[in-house]
């Protein structure tokens, strides 16, 4: 039994036992930057996206990547898209009028907001930029040109010789995280947390690319000492996640080798005087380290799927068919936000809104190279229904295969829910649905080792992901929480003696009519 192992039980009971350093206060004068800085690094504005307004969709399947479309993807997914100043129940709303402490909207969902995913691009030949390594910069909506010179022969051979068509792309995306901009707040937890990001912003890429026929494939194992160097940081204080090739339009075949040795010329200054380190982060960090030669076949995780859906009801509830969104997945991205407080249960979800949110969900896939594309999936989904028209509040099992909803608890969940909630930010009673996504944790790692945790984390960043998409697709308050007793729910749901894992829940629901908010498009 690898190290994840004993971080995954930690994790599951940090509710009941606090991990270390428990006595642990942020130093919010000295936090990081939300993002990196290279302050000589030369910037290049990225070009509008060509799909035109949100509300807009494209016309037809693209052959591959332009450079509009990635700076689309690029901008929808970690770039600024507007300032959230409304009125509501988060602890930093005290804050949010000062500018230098705005809340910047993004369409991908963060752990904090704190937004810690890097994205580094190595641009190959072939490509509109002169090949290099650039670094995206969000609040520029920019490129920093790190390194010039071809460097992806060195990506594909930290790949290895079992990566496939990933093998002969021209450009790569790469994505790290710099732990300190998490673990400042979150200390020995932010592995985790992080983990969950990384899956959110690739989940996001995966939806906003479909709209074009494009595929978003990451591969989590590779040589990652490797890829360190090549982005000039740390290996020990930022972890190299996911490389996801592209498709390029006109890109012609690589040739074979070219690998370079090189390293990022400009490097990332810290805005912060003291770093901590967290020994439980490192040693998490050094267990899920990846290696080429460590990559699991396809299908090794089939024994890990998810269980049968559970509940012991005789006449499971069949849910409508799920409606269709009434926003695409570009306006749902810019509109997406969290809830904070504001819901109303005066005004309950149809069903057929609980039945797309549940339906999209279940076909979530974090897509990596351990998973077949039409194999089983990871991760189960239960659903605490409070304030949900037609269906009787208690808690209910998913089935996606039949749609519909098996009784594991019947009862208004409301007093549970909120008992086991740790923070002030949210009243889930208030809420029309509560949505939890369990994974068999202990049987990811047992197929595929320590490096699995990161997947684990993704495939669930990649769930709540697209729960926020297809909330804010169909006008509907949204909000996902970490902060809740995970045994509790292993036994409200009767997953004791189970390997399944409750690792975040989602709230689902109307918000209060006519909120206080900043019209930052005016301003």
């Amino acid at each position: 039994m690898g190290h994840a192992h004993v971080y995954a039980h930690e994790i599951m009971h940090r509710g009941r036992v606090p991990m270390e350093p428990v006595d642990f206060v942020p130093d919010w004068a000295d936090r990081p930057r939300k993002a990196k800085f290279h302050p000589d690094a030369e910037t290049f504005p990225l070009p509008p996206s060509p799909a035109g307004p949100p509300h807009m969709p494209p016309r037809r399947p693209e052959p591959g990547f332009t450079l509009p479309l990635l700076s689309g993807m690029l901008r929808d997914s970690y770039g600024l898209t507007g300032r959230r100043l409304a009125v509501q129940a988060n602890t930093d709303l005290a804050a949010l009028p000062h500018y230098r402490h705005a809340n910047w909207s993004r369409g991908t969902a963060s752990g904090g907001g704190l937004y810690p995913v890097a994205v580094h691009w190595a641009a190959g030949p072939g490509g509109p930029l002169t090949p290099g390594l650039y670094h995206y910069a969000p609040h520029q909506h920019g490129l920093r040109r790190l390194l010039t010179g071809d460097v992806t022969g060195d990506v594909r051979e930290a790949l290895g010789p079992g990566a496939g068509d990933a093998g002969r792309a021209t450009q790569y995306l790469v994505l790290s995280v710099k732990y300190w901009q998490n673990a400042f707040k979150y200390n020995s937890f932010s592995f985790h947390a992080v983990s969950m990001d990384v899956g959110a912003l690739v989940q996001t890429w995966r939806l906003w690319a479909a709209q074009y026929g494009l595929r978003i494939e990451p591969l989590l194992w590779f040589d990652e000492e490797r890829l360190a160097r090549l982005l000039g940081v740390a290996a020990e204080e930022e972890g190299v996640f996911a490389v996801v090739p592209l498709t390029w339009q006109g890109a012609r075949t690589p040739a074979q080798g070219g690998a370079t040795g090189a390293t990022a010329r400009h490097r990332d200054v810290e805005r912060s005087r003291r770093v901590i380190e967290f020994e439980a982060l490192r040693a998490i960090h050094r267990a899920t380290a990846g290696r080429a030669a460590d990559r699991p076949a396809p299908g090794a995780l089939d024994a890990a799927a998810a269980h049968p859906p559970r509940g012991a009801d005789p006449l499971p509830l069949p849910l409508p068919a799920p409606p269709a969104p009434p926003a695409g997945t570009t306006r749902a991205l810019r509109e997406r936000r969290s809830s904070f407080g504001r819901f109303d249960a005066s005004r309950p979800v149809t069903a057929g809104e609980l039945a797309a949110a549940l339906a999209d969900c279940a076909a979530t896939r974090y897509g990596t190279e351990a998973e077949r594309p039409a194999g089983p999936s990871l991760t189960s989904l239960y659903a605490f229904v409070n304030h949900v028209g037609g269906i009787a509040p208690g808690a209910y099992a998913y089935d996606p295969a039949a749609h519909t909803l098996r009784l594991v608890r019947p009862g208004p969940p409301g007093a549970f829910l909120q008992r086991n909630y740790f923070l002030s930010n949210y009243n889930l009673e208030q809420a029309g649905a509560v949505l939890v996504p369990t994974v068999r944790t202990t049987a990811v790692l047992d197929r595929v080792g320590d490096r699995g945790y990161r997947l684990v984390g993704g495939a669930v960043g990649a769930v709540a992901q697209t729960f926020y998409t297809t909330a804010a697709a169909f006008g509907l308050g949204a909000g996902v929480a970490l902060g809740f007793d995970n045994i509790a729910y292993t036994e409200e749901l009767g997953l004791t003696g189970t390997d399944e894992a409750p690792l975040l829940i989602m709230l689902l629901g109307r918000e209060r009519p006519r909120p206080a908010d900043f019209r930052h498009e005016i301003a």
